[in-house]
């Protein structure tokens, strides 16, 4: 027997609002036929592909200490860069810096959602020289 991830849980305290930021850092949508809405406590988008989910649900409690589990994204389209450009600009915090840490052109760099939620920016396979 096996398991697999029905989807990834986010607690937060605005969790319609969260979503709705968390749908133009991924090109997620909502659910067909269950739509975000404000004041909903609990939201949940989905990848256009249908092939991963995040739910966000409110809790009381605030954000302490350092995510035990965090989402690693790489750009579809552009560089490590660019996408940290965009993402800064979408209201993302930076929390550490650590390209070049192991040779040029390495590296990642921590960022934060509005709740303070980490996740960090990875180099596109390109850039790894995977593709």
């Amino acid at each position: 027997m096996t398991a697999r991830v029905a989807h990834t849980t986010v607690d937060c305290h605005d969790a319609y609002a969260l979503s709705q930021w968390w749908k133009g850092v991924l090109d997620y949508v909502d659910l067909d036929g269950d739509p975000n809405l404000p004041g909903h406590q609990e939201c949940m988008i989905v990848s256009r592909d249908g092939g991963h989910r995040l739910l966000f649900i409110e809790v009381p409690e605030g954000k302490s200490g350092k995510n035990r589990l965090h989402l690693d994204l790489e750009p579809v389209q552009g560089s490590r860069d660019d996408e940290l450009a965009r993402l800064l600009a979408h209201g993302a915090t930076e929390v550490s810096d650590h390209r070049g840490q192991y040779g040029p052109g390495t590296g990642w760099v921590v960022l934060a959602d509005p709740e303070g939620n980490e996740f960090c920016i990875l180099r596109n396979a390109a850039e790894r020289g995977d593709a």
